[in-house]
């Protein structure tokens, strides 16, 4: 099976890659803006003739898509994760490959959510932020575009590589630069989210056994299971050995004297957009929470690691930075 996989320098798309490289009936090749991939193709300013030829080169059956930004102003975000996607549509349907594609979505496009509810893939979507916005756009792009297509709505990606602005790679950054201080307490703002955490390596599972089904429409991938962000603070600290106390400051003012896990620091305290939507920059409110039936029953994929682990991960690549 040729695959081309878009993306896989990112996050998610590092572990995508690896899964499909460790499957012998995958030929991949690696299209994206960087140096390292086997195609260098910015799909942002690139033209969809361009990239039909290309697939007509090669001829992929499956087409994965990981690319896209996560911050930066609605303008960025669109022409990243809607313009991009927008492209790659249009050059399928150029193309005489017939390739499947799989996007990569996200929870985000759902917006806030009720809490202690799960959110299923027939639930209306309301994106509380740009970034969610310009992924819903993208999904229904792909759902229109007449393709053989699945969207694969990610919740909150954790693990190996989690990004230091996250809010766990925020959080074990607040932790580790505890310890290294000696300081027998750690202030943290915006503990109290709840998210549906899913091990990066999880995901690239889904991703795997999406390219090999022949589901379509939308499929949630997540762990099922809603954990408060002060939780996750109390299993970091037991996996990193701290043993001094935490304090959470959640819905107070940011100041320079204490580390927000709800939002990028600077942003917030500086009065920027982030500031108004604390503690949940992200658009999805107090609560999010992934029903992860049709992953399930259309994928035949469960989450296999438990967010200790992958919160062991996070602090161990934590720990290492000087």
């Amino acid at each position: 099976m040729r695959v081309l996989l878009i993306g896989a320098n990112g996050y998610l798309g590092r572990f995508v890659a690896d899964r499909l490289l460790a499957d012998p009936a995958v030929q991949l090749t690696a299209l994206g803006r960087g140096d390292d991939s086997d195609v260098r193709f910015d799909l942002a300013s690139g033209s969809p003739g361009a990239l039909t030829r290309f697939l007509d080169a090669v001829h992929p059956g499956v087409v994965i898509n990981c690319a896209g930004a996560t911050r930066g102003g609605a303008r960025d975000l669109t022409r990243h994760n809607t313009v991009a996607v927008a492209t790659i549509c249009e050059a399928l349907r150029r193309s005489g490959c017939g390739a499947r594609l799989v996007q990569l979505g996200c929870g985000a496009e759902y917006g806030p959510s009720q809490p202690g509810s799960s959110t299923a893939e027939d639930a209306v979507p309301r994106p509380g932020g740009p970034y969610g916005v310009s992924k819903l756009a993208a999904t229904e792009l792909v759902l229109g575009s007449g393709l053989d297509a699945v969207v694969l709505r990610v919740f909150s990606p954790a693990g190996p590589g989690t990004p230091a602005g996250s809010p766990l790679g925020r959080l074990a950054e607040a932790m580790r630069r505890a310890m290294q201080a000696g300081d027998g307490e750690l202030k943290l703002g915006g503990l109290g989210v709840q998210r549906d955490f899913v091990d990066v390596r999880d995901v690239a599972r889904a991703v795997h056994a999406a390219s090999l089904s022949a589901a379509q429409g939308i499929v949630n991938i997540g762990a099922g299971r809603a954990v408060r962000l002060r939780d996750a603070a109390a299993v970091l600290a037991r996996v990193a050995g701290y043993g001094g106390a935490l304090h959470e400051l959640d819905q107070v003012p940011v100041r320079a004297s204490m580390t927000s896990i709800g939002h990028p620091r600077g942003e917030s305290e500086h009065g920027g957009p982030a500031a108004a939507a604390y503690p949940y920059p992200d658009g999805c409110g107090s609560w999010q929470q992934a029903d992860v039936r049709t992953a399930r029953d259309r994928l035949g994929w469960r989450p296999r690691i438990n967010l200790e682990e992958s919160l062991a991960d996070i602090w161990m690549e934590a720990a290492c930075r000087i």
